[in-house]
Parts: structure tokens; sequence; C-alpha cells
């Protein structure tokens, strides 16, 4: 793995915004630069490539069978990762659910340095979570990164095909969710309506022209617009239209927090329900999935570790613990279980806080403590440093 300085591309920051990049100016606190900079690259040898597959097939594989163990000991999901105990029945079923048809995407965060580094640590990847509810990076992934290539021809090929692949789990799952529902649904997307740079509003819109490349219509709308019938008790949009399907980017640890939380999950209960005529009365299909809440809960890599440490596939994880950590662990991260870009996140070296993200906002829920492994450091010619993780 390494870094390769080039030169922008004039009005580059036009250019990534008029592709749909439009927060490619922003420049985060405590950054030097914006978000887009176009003035470097990283370059990954096959060898690191297949390495990172192979890595992350098996920690998906582990987190598989660490959903299976959970929803067969599920005083744990209440106990450790804070999900509360009327959730539990929708993410049992949505799991055993075969054939499966719940779940589109998710990212796994990495730390590695590629397998030349100085460092022999950083020379095996390490699984720091697994955002697999509302991952973003979508836009810039599947379709910035690759026109930058196209246009510039720097490098040799992309590390990626994700727009292929989200057109083809449309399409596996939509035609699945079809035969359940008994007519082709149109799919809604939602976004929250707080968020104001455009990052979430524009992976949303990726997604649904993933979706629609797949045969579906669509149709957007806020979280905000979502009504429940007093009527029938079912989901609807502004426009009285049931929300037969629907993609939220909206986690849900903060569904189940709001007030309809568990009318949302009594409605699940219905999916599928058709009346005499064959017309469809039943559930909202929400997507991700409820048991997306056991992956995309920090406390996943403490049960990760906890079932697989002895594994040949544990040497991809970070030794993690609820709460609070070994006497013998002195260098860790103490993350809140739902603590979302870093917030109330605190990093300790040898004994000593080297940075603290404290902003109060996370950390009633508990926390898990992980082996402290630090980002490969890149150091550019203006005297600038770089700490790249890696999503995959």
């Amino acid at each position: 793995m390494r870094r390769i300085p080039v030169q922008k591309r004039p009005n580059h920051t036009r250019l990534v915004q008029s592709q749909g990049l439009v927060f490619a100016d922003l420049v985060a606190p405590g950054a030097s630069e914006p978000y887009w900079p176009d003035n470097r690259y990283y370059s990954f040898t096959e060898v690191e490539i297949h390495l990172l597959e192979g890595a992350a097939k098996d920690v998906f594989a582990m987190c598989c069978e660490a959903a299976d163990y959970l929803t067969e000991n599920q005083d744990i999901i209440t106990k450790d990762m804070a999900v509360p105990a009327f959730a539990l029945g929708e993410i049992k079923k949505s799991w055993n659910r075969e054939p499966a048809w719940g779940s589109i995407y998710g990212r796994f965060d990495v730390c590695f340095g590629g397998l030349d580094h100085p460092d022999p640590r950083l020379r095996q990847p390490k699984f720091y979570e697994f955002n697999a509810d509302t991952p973003t990076s979508l836009l810039e992934a599947g379709s910035i990164q690759w026109l930058w290539l196209e246009q510039t021809g720097n490098g040799s090929d992309q590390y990626n095909s994700i727009t292929e692949k989200l057109i083809t789990a449309w399409q596996r799952n939509l035609t699945l969710i079809q035969q359940t529902l008994g007519h082709k649904p149109v799919v809604h997307f939602a976004v929250g309506e707080g968020e104001c740079s455009g990052e979430d509003a524009f992976n949303v819109m990726f997604l649904m022209d993933t979706c629609q490349q797949a045969g579906w219509q669509t149709k957007a709308l806020t979280v905000e617009e979502i009504s429940i019938s007093k009527k029938d008790g079912r989901f609807y949009d502004a426009n009285g239209d049931h929300l037969d399907v629907i993609f939220k980017l909206y986690p849900w640890e903060f569904m189940v927090q709001e007030e309809f939380a568990r009318s949302c999950f009594e409605d699940m209960e219905k999916i599928g329900l058709q009346d005499e005529a064959g017309k469809y009365i039943g559930g909202t299909i929400w997507i991700e999935p409820p048991y997306k809440m056991l992956w995309s809960n920090k406390s996943i890599f403490a049960i990760l570790w906890r079932l697989f440490k002895d594994d040949p596939r544990g040497k991809w994880l970070l030794p993690t613990y609820v709460n609070e950590a070994p006497s013998s662990m002195t260098s860790f991260a103490r993350k809140p279980i739902f603590a979302r870009e870093g917030a109330d996140v605190v990093l300790q070296r040898d004994g000593k806080v080297i940075q603290n993200a404290s902003t109060g906002d996370y950390g009633a829920e508990g926390y898990v403590v992980q082996e402290l492994a630090l980002l490969p450091e890149f150091r550019a010619a203006d005297g600038n440093t770089y700490y790249p993780v890696i999503g995959l």
C-alpha cells in the first residue's frame, strides 16, 4: 500500500461537485484541506488486494456465526448491546429468514498499512468496526473515484465493483420481496432532514439510481414525512401511499428510541399479509433489516473476540471487551457502543490519554474497549500527515 501524489485537475472541486459530490469543498473541524483534495491516491498490489478480500470474507463469516449464536442467546443482546427487548423477535426472524432478502450492503472499517510497511503490526489487516446499517462513502467509492481514474489515467484499475454489486443485490432481494408481497413494489428511500451538507441525500440518490437500474420504481422522502395511520397502524408517505419497502439512511439505534418504535416492530410481524382479494395489507419491509442491529453495534467485535480469539480467523480481530479492559491492557480505544464518526472516543497509549473526542452525545448506552491500533502514517511533501482508514 503506497500513497501516490499527483497533480490536481483544473477546477477539480467544481468537477466533482457536478458529478454529485456536492460536499467536496467542506473542511472538517481540525482539517487542513477540503473533503476531496484530488492530489493523491493509494496503490495496492494484487497480493494485498487478495489479502484484504480474504480477511473481509473471514470476518463476515464470523459475524454470521455470531448472529446465529446471539439469536439463540438473546440475553447478551439486551445486556451487552443495549438493544431493547421488544426488538428481539424481529431481529431473530429477519436473521433466520430463508431465502434471505433483507440486506443490501455494509462496510468494514480496517487498519492496514501494506505488506511492505516498516511496522510489522501494520502488515496484517485489523478490523475496527462494521457499519452494517447506514454506511455512506458510496458515491465517492462507487462513482467519483471511477470517474477520476478514467479522466486522469492514474493507476491501472479500481479495487471495487460497488455499483454492479448493488444492482445485483437489489435484483436478488426485490425479486424475493415481490414474491412475498404479491406485487411489484415501489421502493421508498428516506433520509433525515437534519443533515444539510448533502452527504446523506446524495448517498441515498446513488442507492436509488442502482435500484432503478435493477428495474424497480423508486420514491424519495424524508424520515420526518413518514406517518403511521391511526386506522390500520401501517406506515405511509406524505401522499398517503403505503410504504411496502423502504431503505432508510437512519440508524436502528435511533429508530428504537422513537415514539413509533414499538408500532414499527409490531407492523413487521404482518409482513406478507394479503386480504382475500389478494391486496397487500401487511407490514413495511425496512432495509437494512432489524438483524443489522447486531452487526452495526460496536459490541459485536467484543463478542467476536469472545467467540473467535483462538480461531485462525481471529488474527484479523483486535482484542475487544465490553465496558472494561483487562488491567494488562494499557493502550486502547474506548468507544461508546453507538458512537458515530468518532464522537466520544478516547484513545489511550501506555496509560496516557492521547486523544479525547468528548461531545457528551454518546456513552450512556455503554462502551467497548478495543486494543489500540493506530492507523498507518503517511507524511506528504508539504509536511502534512495523513492516516487513511480502509473501507471494505
